[in-house]
């Protein structure tokens, strides 16, 4: 009689401590079988857009190239899960080519933001670009609506990196780590691995096989990245600058692949058969193209390569620092992946920290 009740208020008192879990939104980790696994991903499918790295076969810069980007899934085999998306979560959180309002001669009409809620597939480096998107967009002296109204509807699921990339960086960046998700997949096999914080994931939920599940990630880069400490006023004038400005050819690749990027520009759009009607878009831009910085009357601050060169590479390891407290660069290693001349961003920063401690 006693083992039966110690029994029983063993088991109340477990339930009672999955529930205070479930109700601060603590992390709890469960193993589910793949069929498990798939019917839970329909049913956060039919409640979420869901967004991943996925293949897109002959989509790459040539009719027989694929290429690894982001793209709307409804099964968890469509997506990549070992290989590093060669374009940035970035297009799903900021449209390359946005439509901020319509107008007429009276009036303008805010387009509808998206319906549904988006659960987005990320790895650790992209999970803390993210951060820096906000900072940009939502603490830099004012809050963005376009982005403020797709980024409260986004919940992110960490995806675990067992081996480093070959390009990336993010130990050297401090970004390998992250533990801001609402939840970890990982798949092994026949069997799925996840740590769930967010309550809403849960909802519906009847999987009881509950493990620790702890997220993988790297541990050691093949590239390292040292970043200059207190730099002068020299770093701004060096000779680093014109060599690699003699290489960039200003497509601006670097940019658009960056997850981390933000600049964009305006265009008024005005339709052919009323020309007092049209549209107001945001589009991506990238400072290292020509016409970036030109002013009315055409003056332009930054004509050089090399110029536009030092003003990336100090905004990711600079100016934004100074500004908010830590890097704009995740390390991901994007920008070095996509150059067409092979410029290096990581080892330009490498060089100039080591002209630094030299001089």
């Amino acid at each position: 009689m006693s083992q039966n009740l110690f029994f029983c208020i063993d088991i109340l008192l477990t339930t009672i401590n999955k529930l205070e879990k479930i109700k601060k939104g603590q992390s709890m980790g469960y193993k589910l079988s793949k069929k498990e696994a798939d019917i839970l991903f329909s049913q956060w499918a039919d409640k979420y857009n869901i967004y991943a790295p996925v293949v897109m076969e002959g989509e790459g810069c040539f009719s027989d190239v694929d290429v690894i980007r982001y793209g709307k899934v409804t099964t968890l085999d469509e997506i990549e899960w070992n290989k590093k998306s060669e374009y940035s979560f970035k297009e799903i959180l900021l449209k390359i080519n946005e439509t901020l309002f319509y107008f007429t001669e009276d009036q303008t009409t805010v387009p509808k933001g998206p319906e549904k809620e988006i659960l987005m597939f990320l790895r650790s480096c992209d999970l803390h670009a993210v951060k820096r998107l906000d900072e940009i967009y939502l603490k830099n002296g004012f809050e963005d609506f376009y982005y403020a109204r797709v980024r409260e509807k986004v919940k992110f699921i960490l995806m675990g990196c067992e081996q480093t990339c070959e390009s990336g960086f993010c130990v050297s960046m401090g970004t390998n780590k992250a533990d801001n998700y609402d939840a970890y997949i990982k798949v092994v096999g026949d069997n799925v691995f996840l740590d769930l914080k967010d309550v809403d994931l849960r909802e519906n939920m009847n999987i009881t096989d509950e493990v620790e599940v702890t997220p993988d990630y790297v541990k050691e880069n093949k590239e390292k990245v040292t970043l200059p400490k207190n730099l002068s006023n020299e770093s701004f004038t060096k000779e680093i600058w014109k060599e690699y400005g003699e290489r960039c050819i200003k497509c601006g690749r670097c940019n658009f692949v960056c997850p981390t990027c933000t600049c964009f520009t305006m265009q008024d759009i005005f339709y052919k058969d009323n020309a007092k009607v049209g549209e107001r878009r945001r589009v991506w831009a990238s400072c290292q193209i020509d016409g970036y910085t030109e002013m009315a009357g055409g003056h332009g601050f930054r004509k050089s390569q090399g110029d536009r060169m030092r003003f990336k590479v100090m905004h990711k390891i600079y100016d934004y620092e100074k500004r908010f407290g830590y890097p704009m660069c995740v390390g991901c290693g994007r920008c070095d992946d996509v150059c067409p001349e092979y410029i290096s961003y990581s080892n330009c920063v490498n060089r100039l920290a080591k002209e630094e401690s030299e001089s």
